[in-house]
């Protein structure tokens, strides 16, 4: 017996029974030898980490545009949150944790620079529309090691692309908006914990919102500071899930409250005139580099060239939404700004 055969039998004794065991992943895209050490979930994780979408996102846009401070939120910082809650559900309700953490560390892989604004306007430019964990699917499929993938196995894969609710419920009753996993639904659901509680902490480092604007019968609920929401939160979802398993569970104090805190986000912080007219600038400089390079393909690097003429949209879409903020600008500034003329 090799070590990952040992650790796919610990699954077995500690794992409740609606859990994701590692021996009966329904596989890969693609055959692959299995790893003597690591069981597959484990696997999964450490390709994700070890990826170059995965170091880009340390310079994409969560709320902020490239915020100068060191301690706002980037697309890096918010996966770390989300993987650290996601883990602590999934531990405490003994599922399997290597699963939600592969899963909450890719689920962002293909966000684009500036945040959702730049997800927004290619969704309104691109031929058939943008959504990020729709690329998030297609970095780890097809875009990561020069075009090979990661080949992740399905449920790692279906937990990155159904993570997104936007602004739907937190807890959808449509089954095919469901992952099928129950760390898969975690993540989904840590996501929502992770970025209203840091949105929150960023707004009010930045002075866009201060502690009297926070509705009071929320924080009466939640709590009064930033690690009393979180613990909230992730508590009430452990708490309500035991004995409801195989399905997640909050109560409904406690979810009214986190969507007040959504609705009061978005009034508040995401359309704010301060924060919401750089996105706009923002947004023109993605509109502009999508249709330069729909127009002249060849001045893309050599890795990111359509192969042929039909996928030239799709490629100039992969090339955009890889890159980070400030990669972005300086795109830009190449292809758009004057350069004084040297002289020698």
């Amino acid at each position: 017996m090799n070590v990952r055969e040992m650790l796919e039998q610990q699954e077995q004794l500690i794992f409740a029974s609606f859990a994701a065991f590692s021996s009966k992943s329904r596989g890969r895209l693609f055959k692959a030898p299995m790893c003597d050490i690591r069981p597959v979930y484990q696997h999964d994780r450490d390709s994700i980490i070890h990826c170059k979408s995965f170091r880009r996102l340390k310079h994409k846009t969560q709320v902020f545009l490239t915020p100068t401070g060191d301690h706002y939120r980037t697309r890096l910082t918010h996966t770390l949150e989300v993987s650290q809650i996601a883990r602590t559900i999934a531990k405490s309700l003994r599922l399997n944790e290597d699963l939600t953490e592969a899963i909450a560390l890719g689920h962002d892989l293909g966000h684009t620079p500036f945040g959702h604004a730049g997800e927004a306007v290619l969704n309104k430019i691109h031929p058939g529309g943008f959504k990020h964990e729709e690329q998030s699917l297609r970095v780890v499929d097809m875009l990561e090691r020069n075009g090979r993938g990661l080949n992740l196995t399905h449920e790692v894969r279906e937990g990155i692309l159904k993570h997104s609710k936007g602004f739907s419920a937190m807890f959808p009753e449509d089954g095919t908006q469901q992952n099928q996993t129950l760390e898969g639904q975690i993540v989904r659901l840590a996501d929502t914990i992770a970025y209203v509680n840091h949105d929150i902490d960023d707004a009010l480092r930045a002075g866009i919102i201060s502690e009297p604007d926070l509705p009071k019968d929320c924080l009466d609920v939640l709590g009064y500071t930033h690690a009393r929401r979180i613990n909230t939160m992730v508590c009430d979802t452990i708490y309500n899930s035991q004995g409801q398993l195989p399905r997640l569970s909050m109560s409904t104090e406690v979810i009214q409250a986190i969507e007040e805190l959504r609705s009061f986000l978005t009034r508040r912080v995401y359309y704010n005139e301060q924060t919401y007219g750089e996105f706009r600038k923002a947004s023109k400089i993605i509109e502009e580099l999508y249709q330069y390079f729909l127009e002249y393909p060849e001045n893309m690097p050599v890795e990111t060239k359509p192969k042929e003429e039909a996928n030239s949209a799709q490629s100039v879409v992969d090339f955009i939404a890889g890159m980070t903020d400030r990669y972005a600008f300086k795109v830009y500034e190449n292809v758009f700004l004057p350069r004084p003329w040297l002289v020698m």
